[in-house]
């Protein structure tokens, strides 16, 4: 039997009982689920340790040199008391290792979200102003335009976000009429964004499954050849 005929084959299958949630969850599906989830955890496995447990790690402390043995001590000690975690009763000494994981964790994602987010957005809101890098005229006109309502999207956005209102006597705590005004029009920009996501992913989706059918309909004349 040819290989790539084998191969499409197993595709072939696993589509189709990928397909079978249409009749609703049965055990053909969760098969392929089991077996996704199989493959996956067995792929990142086998990247971690040929890529950074094995180079990073085990080299360092057979073939390195004094400092880099050194310097490999560290990960090495935090990796075994991580082990620890396994066990009920001594699972307080993989505190550290816990605890060095989740800081570093979030020190690159905020300081991710901090420059790459947080500073490209101004970047992003200041750049349209800048006309004299445009050729001038109606290009002009509509960087601004667009700078405009990058800048009132952005503004009314945060605005929709703050909760703080004014507390008048006998009365219940209210916003302030121009606040109240800009949190709606950010209200309104939050939900166009949220509609451009949901036509985006349901496009991805939408495109992955009229891709899967033309595997199948290739397949089955393949089959039929």
């Amino acid at each position: 039997m040819d290989v790539d005929f084998a191969w499409t084959a197993v595709a072939f299958i696993l589509t189709l009982l990928t397909l079978s949630y249409l009749l609703g969850d049965n055990p053909l599906f969760r098969l392929v689920v089991y077996l996704f989830v199989g493959v996956s955890a067995g792929y990142v496995a086998v990247i971690l340790l040929f890529e950074v447990i094995v180079p990073r790690l085990v080299s360092p402390l057979l073939f390195g040199s004094p400092a880099e043995k050194l310097l490999a001590l560290a990960p090495a000690a935090l990796s075994l008391l991580l082990l620890f975690k396994l066990s009920p009763r001594l699972t307080t000494l993989g505190n550290p290792s816990m605890a060095f994981l989740v800081g570093s964790g979030a020190a690159v994602i905020i300081g991710g979200a901090v420059s790459g987010t947080l500073f490209g957005q101004i970047r992003g809101a200041i750049q349209p102003f800048a006309l004299s890098q445009s050729g001038g005229g109606l290009q002009a006109g509509s960087q601004l335009l667009g700078g405009l309502i990058l800048l009132i999207g952005t503004v009314s956005t945060l605005i929709y976000f703050q909760f703080s209102a004014r507390r008048k006597a006998n009365q219940q705590p209210a916003r302030a009429a121009v606040v109240q005004l800009a949190a709606f029009g950010g209200q309104i920009f939050i939900a166009i964004t949220l509609g451009a996501l949901y036509a985006g992913v349901l496009a991805a989706a939408l495109t992955a499954l009229i891709e899967r059918f033309d595997f199948l309909r290739t397949a089955i004349q393949t089959f039929l050849q």
